[in-house]
This record gives C-alpha cells, structure tokens and sequence, in this order.
C-alpha cells in the first residue's frame, strides 16, 4: 500500500528553521519527515509518494543524498506547487496511486500508532475515509500533587477528553473524487463531503501522538527525546 506524506507546508511558525520546509527541522540525527518514514517502514509500508511545495528541492537533495539509505524503500517526489494546499496536493497526484486504498499522514505528526490495525479497521468497515482520532496535548504541564508535595510532573501530556484530527489517515482512491477543482484543504470539502456520504470513520488512538506546529511544540519534542529516546517508537 502506497503511503503519502505531505510535504509541501512551510516552517515559517518555527522561526530558528524559517528557511526549511517543515518536515525538512531536524530532531536529533533525522529530519521529521524521516522519523514519519520509519514509523511507516517499521511495518513492512516501503512505498512513499511525496507531494512536495516550498523549497521542495532541499527534500529531493535530501534523499539523492541519502539514497543508500532509503534503497529498500521507493521514494516518488512530486513539486505539486508553492501555494497548493493539501486537497490540491493529493489531487495532483491521483495518477500515482493505482492501489484501491492508499495511506496519506501530514509532514509534521509523530505516533507510536499500530498501523496494521489501523488497515485492518479500515479494511472491516469498507468506507471511504478513515481518520486516526487523537487527544490533543495540553497546552501546560501537570501536576499531581498531595497536599503541597509534587508527587508528579508530566509536560504536556496527552488530554483524555475531546477528539482531534491526528493525520495518519487509510483513504479510498473515491475520496480523491471529493476534491474540487478549486484550490483546497483536504479538512474542508473533501472531509465534509465524506463526512455528508457517511463516509468517515474514526480510528480511536489513545497512546502517543504529538504534532510539531511551531518552536515551543519542537523544544518539547526535542526534550522527550533525551538520551536517544523516541517516544513514537516503542522498541527505542
């Protein structure tokens, strides 16, 4: 199953790599979009189509640079546009993705998700789009106290109530169908249009996930991170 990561999105709220494509800023030895890659290759998802936009050359001389690296894997990048946004994208390029169903994640979102169930819950209930659904992380850190003693502390941890959109989606090729013809995001049409077919599914993960929006997500990050530490892979 072919496996897209948008690629073409701007670093510009995370101000020390301003001049990279996001999922170009660096955590630890590896840029974020390697990190989404091996999360994808740790279960057995070699076959990448990259919609590429702003500064998208510095991704394609990534990975000619590193090709040695990638040699298990088939790496298609495709310039889709300065200012395309992500529905525009995946439109663009329909005719790379000749499977019934294909995988599609954002360029800035970590998990330690189970993607063969996420397939297999996708594959059960036969509709055209599945969403990984998320709690989002709080925006300060918890305390859990006794009295006035600090019995724990836990920066940012993940919320237990509310759902958001955590990427990591399973689509059918139908949903390309959704996109107009017009600039657009993937969350607005499409996402409604599936959302009016009943087409749309949540696939409910409750472990780890984090996204890389701007500086202070990326220090947060780099923190957990300490000691070689990889919180979206659980065997590091």
């Amino acid at each position: 199953m072919k496996v897209v990561i948008l690629a073409g999105g701007y670093g510009s709220r995370i101000a020390d790599y301003s001049e990279l494509p996001k999922p170009m800023i660096p955590i630890g030895k590896y840029p974020i979009i390697v990190h989404i890659m091996k999360i994808y290759i740790k279960y057995g998802f070699k076959d990448f189509v990259i919609p590429i936009g702003y500064k998208g050359k510095i991704i394609q001389n990534y990975f000619k640079k590193n090709k040695k690296k990638f040699k298990d894997c088939n790496i298609k990048i495709i310039n889709t546009g300065i200012n395309s946004l992500t529905g525009t994208r995946l439109k663009k390029i329909k005719k790379f993705l000749t499977d019934d169903n294909f995988m599609l994640t954002y360029g800035d979102g970590l998990s330690d998700i189970n993607l063969h169930k996420l397939v297999k819950f996708h594959e059960k209930h036969k509709k055209v789009v599945t969403l990984t659904a998320v709690h989002p992380p709080a925006r300060f850190g918890e305390l859990k106290l006794s009295g006035n003693v600090v019995k724990s502390f836990q920066e940012k941890p993940q919320l237990q109530d509310g759902w958001i959109n955590g990427g990591f989606f399973v689509l059918n090729k139908k949903f390309i169908d959704y996109i107009p013809k017009k600039n657009v995001q993937i969350e607005r049409e499409p996402l409604i249009k599936a959302t009016e077919k009943k087409q749309f599914m949540a696939y409910k993960h409750t472990s780890f996930w984090y996204c890389i929006d701007n500086r202070r997500d990326l220090k947060v990050i780099e923190r957990m991170c300490v000691g070689g530490k990889e919180p979206w892979n659980k065997s590091s």
